[in-house]
């Protein structure tokens, strides 16, 4: 398996601490089936700042350690930015990193609780600078919960997202599996990938999450999410279909 999001570079955000939690979530992502991982810290979410230039050399000082540690894990560059109105200068100066410094996908998280007004004019913008943003676990963002049309919208202009495997599986409630779950129905979703932290609370999870897809919606949309994956590495075009309403079931006031 391929993993595009995950925070196991040592010692810059919130994810592995040293190189030592470095190697033991290299372990766990290759006890989980992983073979490939994209590096995608933490930039701009006002606490850490991340530069592409660091990103890169230390995502090769840590496969040098994989080498010498034998252990059976590529892992790329790349870099999880918070959305902010400088974004476009910031690809232009290349302070922003492309998943895998391939030059076309670009990770974009917005805040848990809100999507800025923005948000569609800069995603926007990012494509006509030849770049492909892919927003994050887009399930866990309280207004587009509340308001799926948002995302809709934002997918119907172009944009991509990506889900988090914990997710899938139940990892963050009941709720945002539900929502995960009528997003993949809707065709508003086109990758998965661990958003792993570390090996315990934040895990990969992986092969449980395509195991659940498998059971609820064929082979199909497994083979569909693990190529989507292996086209973002390559830099080549993500298969997709037309994203579709969610219909939000209204409440039935006074029927017990």
């Amino acid at each position: 398996m391929i993993d595009i999001h995950s925070h196991i570079l040592p010692g810059i955000d919130d994810g592995a601490q040293t190189m030592d939690d470095s190697i033991l979530m290299a372990k766990a992502a290759v006890e989980d089936g992983i073979h490939t991982i994209i590096a995608t810290p933490h930039h701009k979410n006002g606490q850490y700042d991340n530069y592409k230039t660091q990103i890169i050399e230390l995502t090769a000082e840590l496969n040098h350690q994989l080498h010498i540690h034998h252990i059976p894990l590529t892992v790329l560059p790349g870099q999880e930015t918070r959305i902010h109105g400088e974004m476009v200068e910031g690809i232009r100066s290349e302070d922003i990193l492309t998943l895998n410094n391939q030059g076309s996908y670009v990770f974009v998280e917005f805040p848990f609780d809100a999507v800025p007004r923005y948000a569609k004019q800069l995603l926007f913008d990012i494509q006509l600078e030849g770049y492909q943003p892919i927003i994050v676990h887009p399930e866990r963002n309280r207004q587009i919960i509340e308001h799926p049309d948002i995302l809709y919208s934002l997918v119907k202009k172009g944009a991509f997202t990506q889900i988090t495997a914990g997710s899938v599986t139940g990892q963050f409630g009941k709720n945002v599996q539900k929502f995960t779950r009528q997003l993949i129905e809707a065709n508003q979703t086109h990758l998965i990938a661990s958003d792993a932290h570390n090996t315990e609370s934040r895990g990969f999870c992986m092969t449980d999450a395509y195991e659940e897809i498998r059971e609820n919606y064929g082979a199909s949309m497994v083979y569909l999410f693990a190529e989507n994956a292996e086209y973002v590495v390559n830099g080549e075009n993500l298969a997709s279909d037309s994203p579709s309403h969610i219909k939000k079931k209204r409440k039935l006031f006074g029927v017990f």
